[in-house]
This record gives structure tokens, C-alpha cells and sequence, in this order.
């Protein structure tokens, strides 16, 4: 039988994409999309949608009872460079849906639930090199901290109550499919449109900062293979590490010049800067690999190819 499952936050970057790739496995019927807005035309249009506020403790319980939903997935959050912008917001929104979840699932509403980390966890003390999955975390943003705290809530709630919850730290996630949410790493899909658009782009990080990063195609699949797993299979019960390149804004830009070669790119680091030196530049993801077989597919020059050939094929249907 398939599972049903409810998606809050369906309308963001990863949410949106993760819906469509879930109903094509187990049927639009079985995949309930919520947000709190009917802003994404596509996904309200191609199967079930509600209105809800993954804040509200009631309205999502009665979401999962009206469609006997046994699976949940809370892409609902505030991400790093808005949560500076509203603290107080990102931290309410990021805390008050996973208690909200957790809670839910602990009094026996739902089986499982998978809840997004985030490399925003790490700090500045925290080994930059092949970071591994245990060590210091002293993250500097509210983005971090929420997740952080998070992950302890998840543990706790396994160990205390059984819960079934299953987790990994996302590093930043490009894709031509949807726009970034407010990301420090939202850079690395600007990038892209600007080359196509402009042939430059100005970037908000410097050229040698080198950070974690992940193709959507990789990130869904991470995600589902995660919830497909056995359960004992899933040892960590906070967040697991995840990983598939690294590289800089440099290293991005000469990837985009093999295929335009006029491209060229220019240096303004703002605020965003201070958030990205605090993070890893790469990651120990050996966990994922050993326990529930995590691996990869897209190297750099693989998600640039991706990037501009669809995004130049949206472009001229858009004409």
C-alpha cells in the first residue's frame, strides 16, 4: 500500500519539487501539498492542496485526519539570510511546526516523519575540511541555531517516545526548476539565470568561498531514500551529514564559461559573506553512505550543463 502523505511547506525550493517527484511514485491522490498560500499555480493544479499554516497546531491536525495521513514531511522553514532579516519569525516558524510534528507523532496521528537540517548547524569552530558528522556545533545564525536545537528535539523525541523521525543536513541545493528561498547559497542558482539573461553577474560572496552544495535531482533522491529505508537502518536520530561537491564562485563561473564563454562575474560581498565563512567548505557524508547506501550523481560541470540547458529551454517557452 502507499503511504499518505502530507507535505507543509509544498510551495518552497525543495517542498515543490519533492511533491511532484512523491506523486509520481505513489499517485497524486496519496500526496497531500499544503502552504499557506495558493501562489504555485503547478502544484495546486496537480493533485490535492490545502491551505495550511504548519504553525497552527489544529489545522494540521486536521489535515492529517481528514485525508488519514500517515507520513509527514515539514519543508515549512525561514532560511539563513532571511532569518537574520526576522529572528524572532524564523525562529517561531522553524520551532513551533517541528513541535507541532513531532507532538503529532508521538500521540500516534502519524508513523513518520522526515524534518530538513541544515549545514547551517556548524560554525565557526567547527572543522572546515571533510566536517565530520560528530563534532563542535556552535552555529552563528538563527537559521543554524533553530536547526540545531532541532536536531536535539528529534533525537529526544525518538529516544523518549519512538518517534520515527528521519533527517539530513542539506548543503545548499541548486535547481533551474524553482527559485531560491533566502538561502546564503542562493548565489549558485542566480548565477545561472544571470549568465543566460545578462552574460554576468555580480555575486554577493567572494570568489574563493568554497561551500557544500547538492543538484535537486540529488537532494530528492537523498530524501526519499532516506524515508524508504529500514528503519533500522536509520542509527542517527538527529540529522545525518550529506554531501555531493564542493566548489567556489570562481570554480562556478569557469564551469559556466566552457559553455559561454563571454560570461564573467564580478565580487560584492554583503552580509551573506559572514554566514557562508562560518559553514564548512566540505563534508564527511560517510554515515549516510554506510547506513542507508547514500550516493550521489551530479558533479559541477554535470549541474551547469543542467542548469543552462534547461533554463535556456524554459526561457524560449516563456516567449
Amino acid at each position: 500500500m502507499s503511504p499518505k502523505i502530507l507535505i507543509l511547506g509544498a510551495s518552497g525550493q525543495i517542498g515543490s519539487e519533492l511533491t511532484q517527484r512523491l506523486r509520481s511514485i505513489h499517485g497524486a491522490e496519496n500526496v497531500i501539498a499544503t502552504d499557506i498560500s495558493y501562489n504555485n499555480i503547478e502544484l495546486v493544479n496537480s493533485g490535492i492542496f490545502e491551505r495550511v499554516d504548519a504553525q497552527d497546531y489544529t489545522s494540521v491536525k486536521i489535515c492529517i485526519e481528514k485525508h488519514q495521513i500517515n507520513t509527514i514531511y515539514l519543508m515549512a522553514a525561514m532560511l539563513s539570510a532571511t532569518g537574520e532579516k526576522f529572528p524572532r519569525k524564523a525562529w517561531d516558524l522553524n520551532m513551533e511546526s517541528l513541535f507541532h510534528v513531532l507532538n503529532l507523532a508521538k500521540e500516534g496521528f502519524i508513523k513518520k516523519v522526515f524534518w530538513p537540517s541544515s549545514i547551517a548547524v556548524f560554525g565557526p569552530t567547527t572543522p572546515k575540511e571533510n566536517t565530520p558528522q560528530f563534532t563542535i556545533m556552535e552555529p552563528s545564525t538563527v537559521y543554524g541555531i533553530t536547526k540545531q536545537v532541532g536536531e536535539r528535539w528529534c533525537e529526544y523525541y525518538h529516544k523518549q517516545y519512538g518517534v520515527d523521525i528521519r533527517s539530513i543536513r542539506y548543503p545548499g541545493i541548486i535547481s533551474w526548476k524553482t527559485m531560491p528561498g533566502g538561502g546564503t547559497t542562493d548565489y549558485a542558482v542566480e548565477i545561472y539565470h544571470k549568465a543566460i539573461a545578462e552574460k554576468k553577474y555580480e555575486c554577493f560572496l567572494s570568489e574563493d568561498t568554497e561551500l557544500p552544495m547538492m543538484f535537486m535531482d540529488d537532494a530528492i533522491k537523498a530524501t526519499i531514500d532516506i524515508m524508504n529505508a529500514n528503519q533500522e537502518d536509520i542509527k542517527i536520530k538527529s540529522s545525518y551529514n550529506l554531501a555531493a561537491v564542493s566548489f567556489t564562485p570562481k570554480q562556478i563561473a569557469k564551469s559556466i564559461q566552457k559553455y559561454i564563454p563571454e560570461f564573467t562575474i564580478t565580487y560584492n560581498p554583503d552580509f551573506r559573506q559572514k554566514i557562508a565563512d562560518s559553514w564548512p567548505k566540505s563534508i564527511d557524508d560517510s554515515r549516510a553512505r554506510e547506513d542507508w547506501n547514500w550516493s550521489h550523481s551530479f558533479s559541477l560541470d554535470d549541474i551547469t550543463k543542467e542548469m543552462l540547458t534547461n533554463l535556456k529551454a524554459k526561457a524560449k517557452q516563456s516567449v
